[in-house]
């Protein structure tokens, strides 16, 4: 712990659980949710490669929401024997079969001062064996109340808590390109709508959008004039311009465009790609999976998982094969919360 008091800070900041369109047509779901910031960093960076999000999802209904903010605050009973929280779980469903992080949650120094929280574990039923499936190297963790409970307060308020999902707008000249990708991005969970035109919009819907995404064909006039509609609503959107017709790229340039997630609270940093090879920045230890995609000279699409492996933290590179990468190609490269897309360069 980073403080002489033996007291570590903690925090509550956005965090996103990255969906996408993978390899053999397997989707993966988009979650937002609220991460735990201990000593200024995610806890989630702490667990390796774990996929997981933390029972503070924006998409969970309030009252089941506030109830979980009291479980951390010690207002209501523990889910599990021993008074173990869950503290990660599964971001495709709530139930502990499928493992999730526990820690016991308890009251400490004089006058219960200090919120403590210790024995991490992973657990797969309501028992837990700490000798063997205990985090050995992670907590205990001792907090100051007041910055503990003033921080999940907020949430109580509203204050913090994770705002609506934000949608995204799709604009291209190809409309059975759009129908599939706005069918594939509500498959992961994120809405999208279809339009030609956004002129006449009301500002407050313009404002649900996070989102706008350019098909290859609008011309700079028309996406001037989308782009004039969303500033005079005041809307606060991300600018996608599609690369290829290929809804699995599409939906990861999207995601990457919904990440508004501080660099610095991101395990993906970077990535560039030129002349055959890749070069990626991780700011943890996690496991980086890189696909490519290309269309051929018949614009038939292309996949390719060209990198899978677990990188420690810092910036690395790697040779890419050749067939994977050649004419106009792409690659797309996901940790587990982030996701980056770029084009090959020559």
């Amino acid at each position: 712990m980073a403080a002489a008091d033996n007291c570590a800070t903690f925090g509550l900041a956005p965090a996103m659980r990255a969906g996408g369109v993978l390899a053999g047509g397997d989707y993966q779901v988009h979650r937002d949710f609220v991460d735990f910031i201990v000593d200024g960093r995610p806890l989630l960076f702490q667990l390796s490669d774990l996929d997981a999000v933390s029972p503070l999802a924006a998409d969970i209904p309030p009252a089941i929401f506030a109830h979980h903010v009291k479980r951390l605050l010690l207002e209501a009973e523990a889910p599990l024997p021993g008074g173990r929280c869950v503290i990660y779980g599964c971001p495709e469903c709530e139930g502990i079969e499928c493992g999730a992080v526990t820690a016991v949650i308890e009251r400490d120094g004089a006058g219960g001062s200090d919120y403590v929280w210790r024995d991490f574990a992973w657990q797969t039923d309501e028992r837990v064996d700490l000798e063997l499936n205990g985090y050995h190297g992670i907590g205990p963790f001792r907090f100051r109340a007041a910055e503990y409970r003033a921080a999940l307060g907020q949430l109580l308020d509203g204050a913090g808590a994770p705002g609506p999902r934000r949608k995204v707008l799709l604009i291209g000249a190809r409309v059975a390109v759009l129908a599939r990708l706005a069918a594939a991005l509500r498959t992961i969970g994120v809405g999208a709508d279809i339009t030609q035109d956004a002129s006449g919009v009301p500002p407050e819907e313009l404002r649900t959008y996070g989102v706008v995404a350019f098909g290859r064909a609008v011309e700079e006039g028309q996406r001037s004039l989308v782009r004039r509609e969303f500033e005079r609503a005041g809307a606060d959107v991300a600018y996608v311009d599609g690369l290829a017709p290929i809804i699995p790229l599409l939906v990861a340039q999207i995601e990457s465009a919904l990440d508004r997630v501080p660099l610095a609270r991101r395990r993906l940093t970077r990535l560039v790609a030129a002349d055959g090879e890749a070069g990626v920045e991780v700011t943890s230890t996690c496991r980086v999976r890189i696909t490519a995609y290309r269309l051929d000279r018949f614009h038939r699409e292309h996949t390719h998982d060209v990198f899978d492996a677990v990188l420690e933290p810092g910036r690395h590179r790697m040779s890419l094969d050749t067939k994977a990468t050649k004419g106009q190609s792409f690659l797309v490269a996901r940790t587990t919360g982030s996701v980056l897309v770029t084009r090959m360069e020559r």
